[in-house]
Parts: C-alpha cells; structure tokens; sequence
C-alpha cells in the first residue's frame, strides 16, 4: 500500500474517532449540566477541534507543496510557540481520544447488557454520567502520565542464571541501554540524568543497541559526549540503529561515519556486523554485532558466519537493534545465551485497555518489551530514553536493564 495512502486511512481513522468522542463527551454533558449554555459548550468544542487538528492541516499542505515543488523533507519548524500551540495538542488530544474511546466501547457493550436490565431513562442517566466519568478521569491521567514518562527512568533488573557458569562471571552486572535518540526534546539534561542514573547501579559492561540520536547531525557531539561519561570496568560498547543512519537522510554513510567517529572519540565501538571477546580472568564473553535496520538488512550467509557456535566462549551474548524473527531463531539455534535489542521504545505510546494494552508498535513486532525466553535463550527487549515521530511517551517510561550473571 502506497505511503499515502496509509497516511490518509490514518487520518480518516482519527476524524472518525473524533467524531464520536465528542458526540459522546457533549451528549453526556448535555443531559448532566443542564444549566450549561449551549453556546459555551459550542464554542470550546471548536476550539478543542482545533487545536487538535491544526498539526495535521499544516503537515498535510507541508507535504503537498514539499512534494510537487521536490523540496526536500519536511521540517516542522523548532520554536515554542509551535510546540506548545501546534505540535503538542495535537499529540495531546489524540491520546486523550483514543485513551478514552477504547474505554468508551467497553461502556457500549455493557449498555447492550443494561437494556435487559434496567429502564431507558436510567440507562441513559447512568451512561452519561459513566462517558463523563472517563473523560474526566483520562483528561486528568493522559497529561500526568506523558510528564511522568518524560521526567522518569526506571532501572529494571534482570537475573541471567546459566548452568556452569564460571566463578569470575558470578554476579557480573551488564547495563544494557537503547535509544538515547539525542534531539531537542530529549536534550542534554535527560541525557545527563539517564547517565547518572545508569552510573549509580556500576555496571562491569554496558552494551547499547544503537539509536544515538533521533535526526540531523545537531545531537550527535551532545549525545557522544555525555555516553562518554558512562563509568564500566569492562567499557561500553554499540550495534548499529536505524537513526544512526540519519543524520543526513539522503546519505546513509556520511551519517553512519560521523557517529561513529563521534563515539570513538569518547572509546565507544560502534561495532558493525563483527564480534568482540572480553577476557574476563580466564573466562571468555562473546558478543555479536548484528547490523539489520531499515536502511541496511543483513544478507542471511553474514548472519551464518557471525552466528556460528565454535564453542570458544562461556557466555555468548548477540546485540542487535530490532527484534526480528529471522535472527532470533538463528540465535537460539546457535545457542546464544542472551540477544539484546531495543528499536521499539516499550511501545512509546502504549493505550491502557483490560487485559491487554494496546500501541501502534505492535503492527510492527509482538516483541514489544520485556523477557522473552526460546529455549535457554533469553531476549531482553529494553525501551530505552528518547522518541521519535511523537515527541511524548505514553505509558512506556524509560528504562534501563541490569543483567546480573549468576550460577
């Protein structure tokens, strides 16, 4: 399906959703604020419209004249008023809509059950309030919640336990980071206190899954200079992501050669479809670089001859960006004992709905967060610090991973 096309079923998915929140949210104020004038309530809806609404106006007629006039990519412009007036509540309401419709269809299907049950004008009376209810309550959550996401870090520890697992690796604490995504949204002070927090649990290793920095070559000193602050006894080493391929976007190795030069200069590898051993006392760890992104897909007999099980270390590690099926069967086949990948940023806008939580990321991959186990293999999805196309998250606070190594 051509891009655009896509672009305009999205489009057309959020006017509809539109349309019936603001029914439903009008609707229930209606019959419960009686005393409310109608014009008020009219003009605040237009209002709300559109504030929501102008972003994707401007991107629309951005786009149109960028493509007839072969002008380049679009670059929303970079200055407050934008952001607080533009770009911000359009991402703003749109969570709110979704967020509170997913609830308000639960509310649908009980309304089915309540004809059997309870009179029309109590039914009626119940739902407003209930519509209203949720409104409210996600009015208040939805911008809680993209501050708490935008403010925190949470370390999350990892038990990695290995069977004959040699004494020196005992207790070895591996950071393992992802998409810092350096850019004016996540700027210097998230990164100084990402670090910080990093630095506090003293990691023996820290591994990265690439993403350095979200686009243009603006972000790419700032970012290397404060992951050149990372303190690890073994030092801190990276795969390849896709925006590190996008500095420049029409010139993939002019963006891949300065980020890696940039993380050199503070003794970071950026390792590129290659292996490392670290000598640990007598031990031996693996690990495997595998560069497959967007903009470079690694062809299956590298992926064989990186892969292969020549039984010469006691812990085999493969660090990629994307978790991706292909290479995790590879992995668990040639009995790795870790595959470590970030790319999806825990589901950067994650919508609480029962039983199970919903996000645009899983379109892409079910691997989403968390663990994951294929036979002894253990994956470790991680989400990361920065963002990217929204410049929120929601419900997918920033992490960092502690492996410890044990028995």
């Amino acid at each position: 399906m051509p891009f655009a096309v896509k672009v305009i079923l999205v489009l057309l998915s959020v006017l509809i959703l539109e349309f019936y929140f603001v029914r439903k949210v009008i609707n229930s104020i209606n019959i419960l604020f009686t005393n409310v004038s109608q014009k008020n309530i009219k003009i605040g809806k237009w209002i709300i419209l559109l504030l929501i609404n102008i972003y994707p106006v401007i991107s629309i007629f951005a786009w149109i004249y960028t493509y007839y006039t072969n002008s380049g990519f679009f670059a929303p412009p970079e200055n407050f008023f934008f952001d607080y007036f533009v770009l911000y509540p359009f991402w703003f309401g749109t969570m709110l809509i979704v967020q509170a419709t997913l609830f308000f269809i639960i509310l649908e299907l009980l309304n089915l059950i309540g004809m059997f049950f309870l009179k029309k004008e109590k039914r009626i009376k119940y739902k407003s309030f209930l519509y209203f209810f949720i409104f409210a309550v996600t009015l208040i959550y939805v911008p809680v919640r993209i501050l708490y996401d935008y403010n925190s870090v949470e370390i999350r520890e990892v038990l990695f336990k290995k069977e004959n697992l040699p004494e020196s690796l005992n207790g070895l604490k591996i950071g393992f980071i992802s998409d810092i995504q350096a850019d004016r949204f996540t700027d210097e002070s998230r990164l100084i206190h990402y670090i910080k927090k990093l630095n506090s649990t003293n990691p023996d290793i820290v591994l990265m899954a690439g993403d350095m920095i979200t686009s243009t070559p603006n972000f790419i000193k700032i970012s290397a200079e404060q992951l050149g602050k990372i303190k690890s006894k073994y030092g801190v080493y990276t795969c390849v992501g896709d925006h590190d391929n996008w500095a420049y976007r029409r010139n993939i190795i002019k963006s891949r050669n300065e980020v890696t030069d940039a993380l050199a200069r503070v003794n970071i590898p950026m390792i590129d479809n290659d292996k490392l051993f670290l000598g640990i006392d007598s031990t031996n760890i693996e690990v495997t670089f595998i560069t497959n992104t967007y903009s470079e897909r690694i062809r299956r007999e590298v992926l064989d001859s990186l892969t292969k099980n020549k039984n010469i270390a006691d812990l085999r590690i493969l660090l990629t960006h994307q978790p991706r099926e292909f290479i995790i069967n590879k992995a668990a086949e040639n009995n790795y004992d870790l595959y470590l990948c970030g790319h999806t940023h825990g589901g950067q806008i994650t919508f609480l709905f029962p039983f199970y939580n919903l996000s645009p990321t899983l379109a892409e991959t079910t691997y989403m967060r968390g663990d994951f186990w294929f036979d002894d293999m253990l994956m470790i999805v991680t989400r990361g610090l920065g963002m990217s196309l929204a410049p929120v998250r929601f419900n997918s606070t920033p992490e960092i991973t502690i492996i410890t190594l044990s028995k």
